[in-house]
Order: structure tokens, then sequence, then C-alpha cells
């Protein structure tokens, strides 16, 4: 039995994908590794100091006195055995951290591009629709301040007024503290914590994808094969949902699948912000405290994450244009 040719590219593409993932690893060792300190550097730091002897044990311990591309063919040889590490600030195997903090990290994200694509398309269409007319223009302003607006300016904001002021929303966190809920009270309680974190992260990209949107729709309202169907007798909805839609959304579901590692640097800021147990301020904290192995963790994850979502985005992109080959 042949197999399906979209199962034949998807799997095509991982294995392309392979040493890629592998190069990433390499250079972002080789770099954390250019930076001044290390583990053992944090740990003494936080110790208050340590004698030279006790030190030197400790890189000893932790590997650190080897050579730099010794700790690399040791590293890769423990990561083809999906073997992470040990994080010395938590205390736990790095994949055991990572797994815990993903799922929120994915919620954040998910929910951020699904708003600002959904809204950003709808803004987008319905602006070109109006072209040059006043409601366009009010679409475009606020679009305009929406990107220039930084996140983290934008979530100080909210912060400000939504929970200093009104007191509607939480400041931070992903659950109340002590609550203990479950079933669906669990679910609204964490929605209500994510509101503030997903509107600061998903209205720049709903600029983003608005603006691209409303070029794409006017400039495929002017191509032959719609003035054939209109010539036809096609209505304008039909127009827009058969004919311009479906091909106008093919440059923005390329951007969606660009921007998603952006986003993915983008909740660095937003997480640390609202103190959202994920990877971005996991990553921050790796940074701060040294903890060599749950950065790597978190870059190899990261990585794979946004090579499987650019392998979904040409699915999707080849779903919409037959045109579209999958080799």
């Amino acid at each position: 039995m042949p197999i399906p040719p979209i199962l034949a590219y998807a799997a095509l593409r991982v294995v392309k994908a392979v040493p890629i993932l592998v190069l990433i690893m390499i250079g972002s060792f080789l770099l954390i590794k250019l930076a001044p300190g290390d583990t053992v550097d944090a740990l003494v730091g936080d110790m208050g100091g340590a004698d030279p002897a006790f030190v030197a044990r400790l890189r000893a311990e932790y590997g650190l006195d080897q050579p730099v591309l010794v700790q690399l063919w040791l590293y890769l040889g423990k990561l083809a055995r999906l073997d992470f590490g040990w994080s010395y600030v938590y205390e736990q195997p790095v994949l055991t951290v990572l797994t815990a903090r993903l799922g929120n990290t994915l919620l954040l994200m998910a929910s951020s591009l699904s708003i600002a694509f959904v809204f950003g398309v709808a803004l987008g269409a319905f602006a070109a629709r109006r072209a040059y007319s006043l409601t366009d223009n009010v679409i475009s302003t606020l679009g305009l301040v929406f990107y220039a607006m930084p996140s983290f300016f934008l979530s100080l904001l909210m912060i400000l007024l939504f929970s200093v002021t009104l007191g509607w929303l939480p400041v931070g966190g992903i659950r109340t503290i002590g609550a203990f809920n479950t079933g669906w009270a669990d679910v609204v309680d964490v929605a209500r914590h994510l509101v503030m974190p997903t509107a600061a992260l998903s209205l720049i990209y709903l600029a983003f994808y608005m603006r691209l949107m409303r070029t794409s729709v006017l400039e495929v309202s002017e191509l032959d094969f719609v003035r054939t169907a209109r010539a036809k007798g096609a209505g304008e909805t039909r127009l827009m949902v058969h004919h311009i839609m479906r091909n106008a959304l093919l440059p923005v579901i390329t951007l969606l699948g660009l921007q998603f590692s952006t986003v993915l640097g983008g909740s660095v800021i937003v997480e640390t912000i609202f103190s959202l147990p994920g990877l971005g301020q996991l990553a921050y904290t790796s940074v701060v405290k040294r903890d060599l192995n749950m950065l790597m963790g978190i870059i190899a994850l990261c990585s794979v994450v946004v090579v499987v979502v650019n392998i979904l985005t040409d699915l999707v992109y080849a779903w919409l244009d037959p045109r579209i080959e999958l080799k």
C-alpha cells in the first residue's frame, strides 16, 4: 500500500530537521560557554563565596573542569539518549521541570496566536471590503497603535488598570494559591489568570495579521479569476468566502508559521511580568542562575516545537493552495 504524499512529505521534513536541530544545539552550547560565568560561579555567589579548593571540587563534580569540546561531546551523547541532564537550581531532572512548564507556555501561545489570527484576519478582511472609508481608517489606526505599543508596557498598563485599580483580574500566576479548584472552577480560574497575558502578547501580532490581510484581500480582489466570477453573477459573500479569502490567507498563514518562534521569545517578557510558571520565566531564571542544562533543554524543546509548527504550516499552505506540490 503506497504511503500518502502528505505523510511522506512530513516524514522527509522530520528527517531533514534532525541535522538542523543538532547544529542549533552545538551553536547554542558554544555561545553559552562564551558568556562569562557558569553554574559553579552562580552557586558560589549564592553562598557568599568559597575557598578555591571547594570551587575546584565543584567544577570537577559538574564536569566543568574539562575542555569545552569534551563537555560538548558528552552533552550531545546524553542528548542522543534523551537525557537532558540535572538542574542544579531546581534539584530535579531537566525533563521533569520542562514537562511541568511546557503546558503553561503552549496554552499562552496557542490562545495568543489564535486570538491574534482570528481577529486579525476578520478585521483585515472587513477593512479591505470598506477600503479608504472611515471604518478602514479607524481599524488601521488601532492596528498601528497596537503594533507600536511594546508588550511589556501594555502588560504594566493592564495590571495597573484591571488588577490594581478595578480589581477585576489577578495580578499574576496561573492559578489562585490555596483555592484548590477542580473541574470547571479550575478552568475558569486559569482563564482569568490568562486574560491579561494573552491580550498583551496577542495585540501586537493581531496588528500584523490585520494589516497583511487587508493588503492581501485588496490584491486578490483585483485578480482576473475574481473579476470573472463577479461577471458570472457570483454574490459578494460567495466571492469573499470561496474565492478571495482562501487565496488571501496564504501570506497570512506563512507569517503565522514564521512568527511562532517570535511569539515564543516574546513570552519570556510576558511570563516574567505576570509570574507565569512557563518556559519563558524558566529561561530567564536559568540565565540568571547560569543553569546550563536547563537552558539547553529549553532551547532543544523550543527548537523542536518551532520545527513541528513550520512543518504543519507548510501542510496547511498546501491544503489551501492545491497548486502546491508536496516534495
